[in-house]
């Protein structure tokens, strides 16, 4: 049995991969509610942001 090199590991684990997906997704539907209610862009990048920083930690603790 041979042992996995470095090189052979992923670069993110199938649990991370997941949390900033839909982490992602979730901040692209807060930034894409926020534009279709007029707010302006810049806030609408940032409310996107927020809400996909804001979900990451629930994410985590609830994908195991």
């Amino acid at each position: 049995m041979t042992t996995p090199r470095e090189s052979d590991q992923p670069f993110l684990s199938l649990h991370t991969a997941v949390v900033l997906v839909i982490a992602l997704l979730i901040g692209c539907a807060v930034g894409g509610l926020s534009f279709m209610g007029a707010v302006p862009l810049a806030l609408c990048v940032l409310a996107g942001l927020t809400a996909a920083g804001g979900a990451v930690p629930v994410l985590r603790g609830l994908i195991r």
